[in-house]
């Protein structure tokens, strides 16, 4: 049993590398899609951020977590609020998809903040992408985000040189899909070999 996180900028491919890896055979978990799921509707965690934020941040009876993302990412106080909130709830969720792998299984962690949270040594490796960023912000802008948004996104989120200081392997994601597939693809050789 391997327990290994998946970190990278914005836009630097994370989910398609674990998308990869989860073709392969990966119990892959996004930090993100847990973090959602705490604070989806009918949770206690959709109710203690509506209680901290007001029905301002709601759309159709849901969290607008673009709403909500305007605020905290604007105001360091109100970011440790949410925090507070969801944090705790996906340790929890984490920690029990952990304990329920059995002892061949590769758990891949896509956790965008990994650096940021100081949270390398509940990994058994650690993995980051990166690409360029000029690549990066491209990307980005091809999801409809605006430049504000991007840029006070990548200036909340660690350096390249930050995230490469803690990672095992860097998988580099400024060529082809086919690029980034055979790096993972190596990279997974190598640890079904090492669980072997």
């Amino acid at each position: 049993m391997r327990v290994i996180g998946l970190t990278g900028g914005i836009g630097s491919g994370k989910s398609l590398a674990a998308q990869y890896f989860a073709e392969l055979g990966a119990l892959v978990i996004d930090a993100d899609q847990l973090a959602r799921d705490v604070i989806s509707r009918g949770t206690e965690g959709f109710d203690e951020v509506v209680h901290s934020f007001g029905d301002s941040i709601l759309k159709d009876g849901d969290i607008d977590r673009r709403a909500l993302g305007e605020i905290v990412f604007k105001d360091p106080k109100a970011l440790r609020v949410l925090e507070g909130i969801v944090h705790p709830r996906v340790t929890a969720e984490f920690n029990e998809a952990v304990q329920s792998l059995t002892d061949r299984q590769i758990l891949i962690y896509e956790i965008p903040l990994l650096f940021e949270k100081n949270a390398s040594d509940r990994f058994d490796l650690v993995i980051t992408v990166e690409a360029d960023m000029e690549l990066r912000i491209a990307r980005l802008r091809a999801k409809g985000l605006h430049i504000s948004e991007i840029n006070s996104r990548i200036a909340a989120q660690a350096t390249r040189e930050q995230r490469v200081s803690v990672a095992d392997y860097v998988l580099e994601n400024s060529g082809s899909e086919d690029d980034l597939l055979r790096q993972v693809e190596n990279i997974w050789d190598g640890l079904a070999a090492a669980s072997n």
